[in-house]
């Protein structure tokens, strides 16, 4: 067998392998417990710290649907006080979920990491936005949303029209989540949620 050959099978048996772990290990934990229902949704404020936000007020509060048992079709949705996401469904990439990108991980106290698209509502402007899940040890959540990037010389002018977007959520199930969702809840005064 030539050198080209087995090179292209052992190619091929090391995606089937990278493939059937991320597989295995994404079938092997309950998420259940993070899913949410009519009573409790996940609510936060981003974190308000300029090195993790870029592109969102940092009063804005988000809230998060989660349905645990389809992380591959229909995860959930987000909304946001600045309006730039309403019942905005979180959006699986079908090929991640066959791909070790899957498992990736970051982090300490993270159950599980997931990867989706987001697009804002047509008064937001710009494109897609990357939402990455983390489902934490703790029962929480974390989220964050990302869109583009500066330019090289330091401005604003990324790949979006509507600029680079960054935020960091930290989130806990709240009673009434999505319906409480108020900009005031971030003030700096604000009593915890």
């Amino acid at each position: 067998m030539s050198c080209a050959r087995r090179r292209k099978r052992a190619t091929w048996r090391a995606v089937l392998v990278a493939t059937l772990g991320a597989s295995a290990a994404t079938a092997c934990t309950d998420l259940s417990d993070y899913s949410t229902d009519d009573r409790k949704q996940y609510a936060g404020c981003v974190v308000a710290a300029d090195f993790v936000l870029a592109g969102v007020s940092p009063m804005t509060e988000v809230c998060m649907t989660l349905d645990a048992n389809q992380l591959q079709t229909a995860p959930g949705t987000i909304s946001s006080t600045d309006g730039r996401f309403m019942a905005t469904p979180l959006r699986p990439i079908p090929q991640v979920w066959s791909d070790p990108l899957s498992t990736f991980n970051f982090g300490s106290g993270r159950t599980r990491n997931l990867l989706y698209m987001a697009s804002p509502s047509p008064d937001a402007g710009g494109g897609d936005v990357t939402a990455v899940v983390s489902l934490m040890e703790n029962g929480g959540a974390e989220l964050r949303l990302v869109r583009g990037a500066p330019a090289l010389d330091g401005s604003d002018a990324g790949a979006s029209p509507s600029g680079p977007i960054f935020a960091v959520v930290p989130m806990q199930k709240v009673i009434g989540g999505c319906r409480l969702l108020r900009a005031s809840n971030c003030a700096p005064d604000a009593q915890p949620l």
